[in-house]
C-alpha cells in the first residue's frame, strides 16, 4: 500500500480495494517504524487521522466521490491546525496550538484529506538544509549522511521514503521545489496569490507561497486542486478561477516553446548535472517541444536582493514574537526589556536571529534606501527579464539547484555557501511566478531534478509538461534503499 501514489489510492479507494482506515493504520505504523531514522514527522496526530479516515469512508459509502477523499497526507508544521501544535520548527512556538485551521488545511479536510501529522521544517521556514530545526535535522533517505533540503525537508523525507503518498509545503525562495530536487520528488510552488497564506505562520509576506509535494505531476495536480482557490481572509489572494488541473495532463507538448537561460550553465554549476539537465531536453524535443535559448541578464543580482528583502520582512513578521502574548517566555524576567531579550534569545535559534538582524539592519534609518529599496528595484528588473521572456517562450527550463544534496552540517560553519544553492529558485519568488521541479536524474546516488517556470497562473502547463516527461521516463519511480 505504501508504494501508491495519490491517484493509485483515489482509484483503489473508488474500487473499494480497501479502505482509507486500513491504508491509514499502514501508514501510521510504518511512520511509527521508520520514521527515526529520518525525523521528518514533527508531530503525529493518529487519532484524528483514524476519525478523519472513518468520516471518509462514511462518505464514500454513501456515494460520495473525491481524488482526496479518504487520502493521506501530512501538513508542513507551519500551517496551523486547530488543537494541535503548530511549532514552526522552532522553540518560540513549542507551546503553541493553533485555535484554528488554516485555509490550506481547512480545504483539504473538507475535500476528505486525512491527516497523518506535521512534518518537521527548518525553524520558521529559514534554511536549505533542515538543518535549523529546534527539533533536530532532517534525514535525506537517499543517504541518510545527507540533507534533504529545505525548508520543507520534513515533507520531503516523508514522502520520498515512502512514509504517506504527498504533503503541503510551501515555497519562499525554492522550499518546495529545492527539497523535490534532492528527494526525487515533484514539488510545485504556485503562481503567488494562487494558494491562500491564511493560518501560513508567515517568514516573508511578499514571497511565501503554499503548494504540494508528492512523487509525480499527476499526484501534484490532485493536491494543488484541492489547494488552491480564493479566500476573502487572505489580502494577498487572488479571485482567478481554478482550472481543473488533472484534465490538461494528457495534452501534447508538439510545438511548445522551451527556454533554456544562457546565464544557469555558468561555472557555479556541477558539469554533471548539466549534463542530466541537457538529457531531459532531448526528451522533451522528442515529444514535439521547441526549444530557444534566451537571457535571463538580472538573474545574478537575485541572491543578494532576495537576501535583503525576506530578512527585512522576517525581522518584521517575527517581532511579534515577544514573550507577551503567545510562543516562548523566559522564567522570573526582571523587567519587560529582560522579559522581551531573553524570551526571543531563547526561543529563537541562529539562523533565524542571522536573519532577524540583517533584516533590521536593511530597513534601519540611513539604510532603507540603500539596501531595501534598492533590493526592491532589482525584483521589478528580474520580473521584467522574466515578462520578456515569456514573449518568446511558453516555459522556461534548467536545473533546479547547482549541486546535489550536501552532507550534514557541511555548510554549517558558512551559510552564505548555503544561500548561494538557491541561485535558480529564488528568482521565481521574487517575480511571483509558478515554478516546478521533477525528478532528472542522479549523481553519485543523490536525486537531481530539473525546473520549469512558467507565466502567472499557468501551472496546468507545468504540470502537463512534467506529466509527459514522466510518462517517458522512470527518474520518478525509483525508491530509497531501505524504504
Amino acid at each position: 500500500m505504501h508504494q501508491m501514489t495519490l491517484a493509485e489510492i483515489a482509484r483503489g479507494l473508488a474500487d473499494k480495494k480497501f479502505s482509507s482506515e486500513e491504508l491509514t493504520k499502514v501508514l501510521l505504523a510504518r511512520i511509527t517504524q521508520l520514521d527515526p531514522q529520518l525525523n521528518s514527522f514533527i508531530s503525529l496526530t493518529e487519532e484524528l487521522a483514524l476519525e478523519q479516515a472513518k468520516a471518509a469512508d462514511a462518505r464514500r459509502a454513501n456515494g460520495e466521490i473525491g481524488a482526496l477523499l479518504g487520502a493521506p497526507i501530512a501538513h508542513k508544521d507551519l500551517f496551523c491546525t486547530q488543537g494541535i501544535r503548530t511549532s514552526c520548527g522552532s522553540k518560540m512556538l513549542d507551546n503553541f496550538k493553533a485555535p484554528y485551521d488554516a485555509t490550506v488545511v481547512a480545504k483539504l479536510a473538507a475535500a476528505g484529506a486525512v491527516t497523518l501529522g506535521k512534518t518537521n521544517m527548518d525553524e520558521f521556514a529559514m534554511g536549505s538544509a533542515n538543518e535549523s530545526s529546534w527539533y533536530g535535522a532532517v534525514k535525506n533517505p537517499w543517504n541518510l549522511e545527507h540533507v534533504p533540503g529545505g525548508s520543507s525537508g520534513g515533507s520531503a523525507a516523508a514522502v520520498a521514503a515512502r512514509l504517506l503518498p504527498a504533503a503541503t509545503a510551501t515555497d519562499t525562495g525554492g522550499s518546495i521545489r529545492q527539497p523535490a530536487a534532492f528527494t526525487n520528488l515533484t514539488g510545485l510552488k504556485p503562481t503567488y496569490g494562487r494558494v491562500s497564506r491564511w493560518g501560513m505562520i508567515a517568514y516573508a509576506s511578499s514571497l511565501d507561497q503554499g503548494g504540494p509535494l508528492a512523487r509525480t505531476a499527476e499526484d501534484c495536480a490532485i493536491l494543488l486542486q484541492g489547494m488552491a482557490g480564493f479566500d476573502q481572509n487572505d489580502s494577498t489572494s487572488i479571485d482567478e478561477p481554478v482550472p481543473d488541473y488533472s484534465a490538461s495532463l494528457g495534452d501534447s507538448l508538439q510545438g511548445l516553446r522551451i527556454g533554456v537561460p544562457k546565464e544557469y550553465f555558468s561555472a557555479g554549476l556541477d558539469p554533471r548535472i548539466a549534463e542530466l539537465i541537457q538529457n531531459s531536453i532531448k526528451e522533451l524535443q522528442k515529444l514535439g517541444a521547441v526549444i530557444k535559448e534566451i537571457s535571463l541578464p538580472n538573474m545574478q543580482h537575485a541572491i543578494p536582493a532576495y537576501y535583503v528583502i525576506a530578512p527585512a520582512e522576517a525581522s518584521s513578521n517575527l517581532s511579534r514574537f515577544d514573550g507577551v502574548r503567545f510562543g516562548h517566555r523566559c522564567e522570573q524576567p526582571k523587567d519587560l526589556i529582560d522579559l522581551y531579550k531573553r524570551s526571543r534569545g531563547e526561543g529563537f535559534g541562529p539562523e533565524v536571529q542571522r536573519r532577524i538582524m540583517v533584516g533590521a539592519y536593511a530597513l534601519s534609518a540611513g539604510y532603507y534606501d540603500a539596501y531595501y529599496l534598492k533590493a526592491q528595484k532589482i525584483r521589478r528588473l528580474v520580473k521584467n527579464d522574466f515578462m520578456a521572456a515569456f514573449n518568446e517562450v511558453d516555459i522556461i527550463l534548467g536545473p533546479t539547484t547547482p549541486n546535489p544534496a550536501w552532507k550534514l552540517g557541511a555548510k554549517n560553519s558558512d551559510p552564505v555557501a548555503a544561500y548561494l544553492e538557491d541561485v535558480y529558485t529564488i528568482t521565481a519568488n521574487l517575480a511571483g511566478l509558478p515554478g516546478l521541479s521533477m525528478p532528472a536524474g542522479f549523481v553519485d546516488g543523490l536525486p537531481v531534478g530539473v525546473q520549469l517556470l512558467a507565466p502567472y497562473f499557468q501551472e496546468g502547463r507545468l504540470l502537463n509538461v512534467a506529466h509527459q516527461y514522466q510518462l517517458n521516463t522512470d527518474w520518478h519511480t525509483r525508491t530509497p534503499t531501505g524504504f
